[in-house]
């Protein structure tokens, strides 16, 4: 389990209430780096979730801009990093909850809460969301390296098993460094 980071936390739930759905050209955009079968997964995606992806993804594009085009992967990667997070379609007050609780009861509650019903269970199944989305990416035929980051990118730098130096770069563009 990840560890709360308070500040991140904090800056992303207000981001969260203030984000709106992704621009129309935004959404071209994003789609044009994804399969057919990703985009589907894209967009069922809440509107604030298709924004900050957007956005990671935009980040690591103009990180990546002066070397010339991004692999596809790397792209896609930032793009549906959260896209685990349409399982158990928690809000954003529910979001919150799930991460205080993940944090205090720790990872193995997560097992624990997901076998339950009802609200609990989607806390469970929220705090479960990067293998989720790893399971869901891997079922459409994605590259296996963005299955892999959906599944990683909560992971200490490690255990990935991306290449280290795109790992770094989704990571910081995720955690909004770049």
């Amino acid at each position: 389990m990840a560890r709360l980071q308070p500040l991140h936390r904090a800056r992303r739930f207000f981001r969260t209430l203030l984000t709106g759905a992704p621009e129309p050209s935004e959404a071209e955009w994003a789609e044009g780096w994804l399969t057919e079968r990703e985009w589907v997964l894209f967009s069922r995606m809440r509107p604030a979730d298709r924004s900050h992806s957007i956005a990671v993804a935009r980040a690591v594009e103009a990180h990546l801009a002066p070397e010339g085009t991004p692999q596809r992967w790397v792209i896609a990667a930032a793009l549906l990093h959260d896209v685990g997070k349409t399982v158990p379609d928690l809000g954003t007050y529910g979001r919150v909850v799930a991460t205080i609780s993940g944090s205090v009861g720790g990872a193995d509650m997560a097992d624990v809460w997901a076998d339950t019903t009802g609200f609990t269970r989607k806390v469970g199944l929220y705090l479960k969301y990067p293998e989720l989305g790893a399971d869901l990416l891997a079922v459409a035929g994605s590259d296996d390296r963005v299955v892999a980051w959906a599944r990683e990118h909560h992971l200490p730098e490690e255990d990935w098993t991306v290449p280290a130096e795109e790992g770094r770069l989704l990571a910081a563009a995720d955690d909004g460094r770049l």
